[in-house]
């Protein structure tokens, strides 16, 4: 299911913002964009990396712009503060810009190495199940292959019943590190971006030894995007709001304010255990209002279509098929 962005659909502006010394908040560049990955309808090109000019707008293409430039946003972050600086100077330039009803959006990171997940992190989400607040961060992960794109299908598995949705605030990592102490995390920040979790609760919590790797994994359960928003052009990540809809009928309302684990613990935390590298995507914790905690619990069927909702970022549409 391809859908064009919803005009309701808020947005920070793309001027870039001045640069602070202050590396513990600011992200690789100290620009204020929004990457995305698209293919052009009718090229057999592949995938393309681009700059929106904003919303509704079209799309600078980076390759067009700097021939040298890679094809992917992973690629792009991979060459650090460089990729970033051509990606600002590609904006600002106007040139070779595609129009949006040509091109097809993908999720903004493709094949990262690593796609970590938090449980129970938000207060609200613990209590609408009666669970005790987590002592440290909850860690899972789903497969990369579970990624797909802002407005594709999710696609419910005949193994499964009872899957359900989870709106997620996701952020990708921009530099590699080990260690990486709490006060220093933000600047390993690349951008933001809307998740949405999607759970098979059958498999989650009665089946493979109540392990969630199963349940969380299934092709098309990481619906992404709809763009990488840079570390600059969101505020305060900590105070965003989220919402997910089903049908147009708000299942998920909630404010980010609500993690339990913010994302600079999040980072020192994993970091701890593997080396993270640029294009590794965090999910940071679903809000209360799932389908399984519902009385009679609800739960995906075909033909719904769920709108996952964040200030600032944007929202990601999927029909289930």
């Amino acid at each position: 299911m391809r859908l064009p962005l919803r005009s309701c659909c808020i947005f920070t502006s793309l001027i870039p913002q001045k640069q602070t010394t202050d590396v513990h908040r600011r992200g690789l560049s100290g620009a204020a964009m929004r990457l995305v990955q698209f293919r052009r309808s009718g090229y057999a090109d592949g995938v393309r990396v681009g700059v929106e000019q904003g919303e509704g707008l079209g799309v600078v293409d980076l390759k067009a712009f700097d021939p040298s430039m890679p094809l992917t946003v992973r690629e792009l972050l991979q060459l650090g503060d460089k990729g970033l600086e051509c990606a600002q100077r590609a904006l600002a330039s106007g040139q070779f810009v595609v129009d949006r009803a040509n091109i097809q959006l993908l999720s903004p990171i493709l094949a990262p190495e690593k796609v970590v997940c938090v449980g129970m992190n938000y207060r609200d989400h613990c209590l609408e199940q009666n669970a005790p607040i987590p002592k440290e961060p909850i860690i899972f992960s789903k497969f990369p292959s579970a990624i797909t794109g802002p407005y594709d299908d999710i696609v419910l598995p005949p193994e499964s019943q009872e899957v359900d949705w989870e709106v997620e605030l996701a952020f990708v990592i921009g530099r590699r590190g080990k260690c990486i102490k709490e006060e220093d995390a933000l600047s390993y920040v690349a951008g933001f971006t809307v998740a949405n979790d999607v759970s098979a609760r059958d498999w989650q919590m009665k089946r493979n030894g109540q392990q969630w790797l199963l349940s969380k994994t299934f092709d098309s359960f990481c619906p992404l995007g709809p763009a990488l928003v840079t570390a600059d052009a969101v505020k305060d990540p900590h105070n965003l709001g989220i919402r997910c809809l089903v049908n147009g009928d708000t299942v998920q309302s909630s404010n980010t304010s609500q993690m339990i684990f913010k994302i600079a613990a999040l980072i020192a935390w994993v970091s701890k255990f593997v080396t993270l590298t640029p294009g590794d995507v965090f999910l940071t914790g679903t809000p209360p209002g799932v389908g399984v905690f519902r009385n009679p619990p609800v739960f995906l069927k075909k033909g719904d279509v769920v709108e996952c909702q964040i200030d600032q970022l944007g929202s990601i549409i999927n029909k289930v098929i």
